[in-house]
């Protein structure tokens, strides 16, 4: 009896660990029909979550059940087609906002801004449950924190608004990440030490695709108190703080100035 060969394809076993599309197979000089038809499944889910409504208030009641006020401000954008085609008045309050967030000024350390971004879909997914793992850890650590803030249509920039506003030292700004085909539900998260007019991505440190087939929950509270630990102790962000954990557990001496 003959012997077939049998070669197994290393590109399949690597598949077997990632969601990033790799080993789709062709038929003659293109994909799969199933392939294509998985792409066009993707692509559709990843333009639903850039048009997917923020339901703000609905946000709003879960983070209340974390405990403290939570406060609702908007951006100078007025609907998601504006939005999408002005990025610049996503990164201003509205007037309205301003008055709310002038009456609420107190000195603390840290404010925690949500706002939809790119992909309301990760906010509605992911946002709660990571704040129920890092507040705690921030309560325990001594850190004041002013009221949760929720703001709709709001960019990145915004948190330099909003912080300024209410006279914290460090924001945060839990928002959803630009949607790729294999994850529409990207959370993002932002510091920024001494939040004000003028700072730019430099300034900022990000933590990126929050999500359990990303960086799960408990990863990503552990990375973000870290590095809001540093920067409260060394009084800054952005390029000059890293998280520089692995060094110190190998016992390395980390780059500090």
């Amino acid at each position: 009896m003959k012997k077939t060969l049998s070669i197994t394809d290393p590109w399949f076993d690597l598949k077997q660990h990632t969601s990033a599309r790799i080993a789709l197979g062709r038929a003659g000089g293109s994909l799969t029909t199933a392939e294509w038809l998985n792409f066009k499944l993707a692509h559709a889910r990843a333009r639903d979550a850039v048009q997917c409504e923020f339901d703000c208030h609905g946000l709003i009641k879960q983070l209340q059940q974390l405990g403290g006020k939570v406060l609702l401000v908007q951006s100078l954008v007025k609907n998601r087609a504006q939005y999408l085609q002005r990025p610049d008045l996503g990164r201003r309050l509205n007037s309205e906002s301003r008055s709310i967030l002038e009456d609420k000024k107190q000195s603390s350390d840290l404010v925690f801004i949500v706002s939809d971004g790119l992909s309301a879909t990760a906010v509605h997914a992911h946002a709660t449950n990571l704040l129920k793992l890092l507040l705690p850890k921030l309560y325990k650590s001594s850190c004041s924190i002013a009221p949760l803030v929720v703001a709709r249509f709001g960019r990145v920039a915004l948190q330099d608004e909003i912080g300024a506003f209410l006279g914290a030292k460090i924001a945060v700004i839990l928002i959803g990440e630009r949607p790729g085909l294999s994850s529409p539900d990207s959370l993002g998260a932002y510091l920024v030490h001494h939040p004000q007019s003028g700072n730019t991505d430099a300034n900022r440190n990000c933590v990126s695709n929050i999500r359990p087939l990303g960086l799960d929950y408990e990863k990503a509270a552990d990375t973000i108190f870290y590095l809001l630990t540093q920067a409260r102790q060394r009084k800054l962000s952005g390029v000059k703080l890293k998280d520089d954990r692995q060094l110190l557990n190998a016992g390395e001496k980390p780059d500090v100035e």
